[in-house]
């Protein structure tokens, strides 16, 4: 089971992170529109089927690299008090009940929806440039499957900790900066009052400092 979570998050991770280049191109893509349109009063026919298109890719493709990582939203305020293995069992009963007959249902309506685009190499209304969004329909699919390898891990992690009581660590990724700072400050902080030194804190409150002895 660990090598199977070891190769599925690889392998979203290398989709999840090969698409993110997809951010640099739309940016390019909107920029150039904006010049174009406002300075040089020649707006593009392309420049919004590109933006939607890139942007509804990046979020598909990212769905199993965010899974992977335990970064979609959940409402914790009542799960983040219960011991792992409370966790696990939930989680793995709501995979099954909603996570993998959802994900299906997606993988063949997907499949539908894109084959009868590839049927007549659909492109786009929305502009008179004739943009073609065929092969961005194939996108469903490929999320879908990515979505649903990742979950059979995620059940294997569930699996795992409702044995060892404790969770598979996750692999390391690229932290938001505001949590880095936050979890820095906080070391330096324990850190200061460890070594006896006054917390920036208490200073800025105008407190006296703690008697470290004193109880």
């Amino acid at each position: 089971m660990l090598r199977y979570i070891a190769f599925a998050d690889d392998l979203s991770a290398w989709f999840g992170k090969m698409f993110a280049w997809g951010i640099l191109i739309m940016a390019f893509g909107v920029g150039y529109e904006v010049v174009a349109r406002y300075l040089f009063r020649a707006p593009t026919p392309w420049a919004f089927d590109l933006s939607y298109m890139l942007y509804g890719t990046i979020f598909m493709m990212a769905g199993a690299y965010t899974l992977s990582r335990d970064g979609h939203v959940r409402g914790d305020f009542i799960y983040r008090l219960w011991k792992p293995r409370t966790q696990a069992r939930l989680e793995l009963v709501l995979y099954f009940i909603f996570f993998f007959p959802g994900i299906t249902a997606l993988v063949f309506s997907g499949w539908k929806y894109a084959a009868r685009s590839w049927g007549y190499l659909e492109v786009s209304s929305n502009s008179p440039a004739g943009v073609p969004i065929f092969q961005f329909k194939a996108v469903i699919v490929a999320a879908g499957i990515l979505l649903f390898l990742q979950g059979v891990a995620q059940v294997f992690r569930c699996i795992l900790c409702i044995r060892t009581g404790e969770w598979p660590k996750q692999a390391e990724d690229v932290e938001e900066l505001e949590k880095v700072l936050l979890e820095t400050k906080s070391l330096d902080v324990l850190k200061s009052e460890d070594e006896g030194f006054l917390p920036s804190r208490e200073l800025d409150a105008g407190r006296e400092p703690r008697d470290r002895d004193a109880q």
